[in-house]
């Protein structure tokens, strides 16, 4: 029962100093927001305000835009505690460092990807989505960005001993990306045509789970690898 509590105690220390962190650093929640907005915000103006074309779209451009955002902040996931040692009292630290990892992550995606969830319905709007394609694209917002966290943070791992890893990190996590893409964005596009879309939905929800189980594990050794 105490192993349970200091293992509470010290997923809930990490994740509350994450977000302390980031509150003080507001440009880690605005920039990947901004960044969203624009880039979203680009494609009518590029391809034209025909809502038969945007609608048509609008799926895949929402998707590659919140892909992207969440891409723009894993560069500094693990750098600033490698930077000032924390990364190593963490990896000496009795708690499993994938414990404490999980916590970062999900600090990340409350950061990063949560903003986008309650945005992208404005954005939605924006394209000219099919009414009933909504539900699908929150669904599949929640139950991906999650996924784009952890498994971004392998790559962030991999790298955090480079002073420039950021191109790095998307060569070694783009291809990991594209299943969550595909099923993303067909599961939105069914709903437009008012097809199924739960069997989308479950094979997002057995790579999250499959993400959760995995992705600290690997992190954790990752870390090992690149700080050695």
């Amino acid at each position: 029962m105490n192993r349970d509590v200091s293992y509470s105690r010290a997923f809930n220390t990490v994740l509350k100093r994450d977000l302390q962190v980031a509150f003080r650093h507001r440009n880690d929640i605005f920039n990947p927001l901004m960044f969203f907005f624009i880039v979203v915000s680009l494609f009518p103006l590029g391809i034209g305000p025909e809502p038969q074309v945007l609608s048509r779209i609008a799926p895949g451009i929402i998707w590659v835009a919140a892909l992207l955002s969440a891409m723009l902040s894993l560069e500094r996931l693990f750098k600033t505690d490698y930077a000032d040692g924390s990364l190593e009292q963490m990896m000496l630290s009795p708690q499993p460092l994938a414990l404490m990892v999980l916590a970062k992550v999900l600090a990340h995606w409350l950061v990063t990807g949560v903003p986008l969830i309650i945005a992208s319905p404005l954005l939605a709007t924006l394209l000219h989505l099919e009414s009933n394609s909504y539900s699908a694209l929150i669904a599949t917002l929640s139950l991906g960005t999650p996924i784009l966290s952890l498994l971004g943070a392998i790559g962030a791992a991999l790298t955090v001993g480079l002073r420039k890893g950021g191109v790095l990190i998307s060569l070694l996590i783009l291809p990991l990306y594209i299943p969550v893409l595909i099923f993303a964005t067909s599961a939105i596009d069914a709903a437009g045509m008012n097809l199924p879309f739960s069997g989308h939905l479950s094979i997002l929800a057995a790579l999250l789970i499959g993400a959760l189980v995995l992705a600290p594990v690997a992190i954790g050794a990752s870390l090992r690898v690149s700080t050695n």
